[in-house]
């Protein structure tokens, strides 16, 4: 077995392990050791362009969420998009949603999606085509596009 929990290709700089450097509140000049979660430096939370797929729990579909969360990474990978957050909702205001909400820089947000507004669940190529038409108008869906 391998020893401690590093990844291969990731070895941590042998001269960023034995730094002792340490600050309250990391900003981004801050070099980072892989090893002090002092050091971290948190995700942005306007990281954009990036999606939010809300979906009622209560209706089990969360596996629909992430089949769409894994379909978009795959068709638009970083930097096309750089988050998606599945969001699941349990309340009765919430119940059988299924929306999908694209965030863009400087822009409010733009509901892609409601599967009460458009009747049903959207189909993928559908999704892909809308979403593209805002982050990559020229980009090719390839069989997406026919």
């Amino acid at each position: 077995m391998a020893g401690p929990a590093s990844c291969v290709d990731c070895q941590p700089d042998a001269q960023q392990e034995s730094s002792n450097t340490v600050t309250s509140q990391p900003d981004s000049t801050t070099v980072q050791n892989p090893l002090d979660p002092t050091t971290f430096i948190p995700p942005s939370t306007s990281i954009t362009p990036s999606v939010t797929i809300e979906f009622c729990d209560r209706c089990r579909w969360l596996h629909r969420a992430t089949w769409v969360s894994t379909e978009l990474f795959l068709t638009f990978p970083t930097p096309a998009l750089k988050s998606i957050t599945v969001l699941p909702l349990n309340s009765e205001d919430t119940a059988g949603r299924f929306r999908v909400w694209l965030f863009l820089d400087g822009k409010p947000p733009i509901l892609v999606w409601d599967r009460k507004v458009e009747g049903s669940f959207p189909e993928l190529k559908v999704l892909k085509q809308r979403i593209r038409d805002h982050i990559q108008p020229g980009k090719s869906l390839g069989h997406s596009d026919k």
